[in-house]
């Protein structure tokens, strides 16, 4: 056998040792077969709808094993929060007429709020001085107990429409601002440094590095406004009781006459309006963001 067929990759045939480091050769990646449509849906939906069922199975526990019949009206069994709350139509016309009213509220606030904070968020990511200036207010305004500045919006604006909107402005404003602005400064510093050898302008470096770099993080703080839009119109509703009937109304008049079914329904009815917005974000999310970004976490 020659000297050549005991000769190792990466050595010399003289013994001396060679000047490069041993190739690694990579196998070619076989990708992993990809899940049909009904797998991926029976991956998303089945898990909620199991942990549903879960909630419903202790929800029936409570009703009937923890509490006794005379207290059984603390918290009635799901089939009659669905008999009262949804399926007698009176009840159900009533509820969805408060649910527009709030809707309409709390749209009008997170659109105010979207506004007013990515604003606010664009003026101080533009010099560190304005930032040190408003952010502090900012935190204010958001650890401020809504409570404690109830009369003083009344006084404002008066106790319908606009003091329930004030108060949606000032429950959702804060996130959009902390996520739009987290969002600004996060764009990669060696980017900035080309546009600065480019001399781009501050409008040219806003529009085409720092805003679309920040579109995923607007976003999230768009998505958890949303959801905190409708508390906002929710309890501006409950403390200002002029004008159309809202959710916040109805759960008071509900609590006062103990009628517990629609009690819960209105309850179960604005989680669904949070939860509607909420995914109505996240759509809009990947409409506009498209594929930028891989969402962490893998398969388990």
């Amino acid at each position: 056998m020659t000297v050549e067929e005991h000769t190792p990759i990466g050595a010399r045939s003289d013994g001396a040792s060679a000047d490069f480091e041993t190739p690694f050769i990579m196998a070619p990646a076989v990708p992993k077969p990809g899940k049909s449509r009904l797998r991926l849906a029976s991956d998303s939906i089945l898990p909620p709808v199991v942990f549903g069922v879960f909630i419903i199975a202790v929800w029936y526990g409570i009703s009937y094993v923890v509490l006794d019949a005379d207290r059984r009206f603390l918290l009635r069994p799901p089939h009659d929060v669905w008999q009262k709350g949804f399926a007698d139509w009176e009840n159900f016309h009533e509820l969805l007429n408060g649910l527009q009213s709030s809707a309409k509220v709390a749209f009008i606030g997170l659109g105010i709020s979207i506004v007013l904070g990515t604003s606010l968020a664009i003026l101080m990511s533009q010099a560190k001085s304005i930032e040190r200036a408003l952010f502090p207010y900012m935190v204010t305004l958001q650890a401020i107990p809504v409570l404690a500045i109830v009369p003083l919006i009344g006084f404002w604006f008066g106790f319908g429409f606009k003091s329930r909107v004030v108060v949606a402005v000032i429950i959702s404003l804060f996130p959009i601002i902390v996520n739009t602005l987290f969002g600004l400064q996060s764009a990669d510093r060696g980017v900035h440094d080309l546009f600065t050898l480019h001399h781009a302008s501050r409008l040219t470096r806003l529009r085409k590095l720092t805003l679309p770099n920040a579109l995923p993080a607007i976003f999230a703080g768009f998505r958890i406004s949303a959801g905190l839009s409708v508390i906002g119109a929710i309890v501006g509703d409950f403390f200002f009781g002029k004008g159309d009937v809202g959710v916040g109304q109805l759960l008071r008049r509900y609590a006062n006459f103990l009628k517990s079914e629609q009690l819960l329904a209105a309850v179960i009815m604005s989680s669904l309006l949070g939860v509607a917005v909420f995914l109505a974000f996240g759509w809009l999310q990947e409409k506009v963001t498209g594929k930028w970004y891989e969402h962490g976490g893998g398969e388990v």
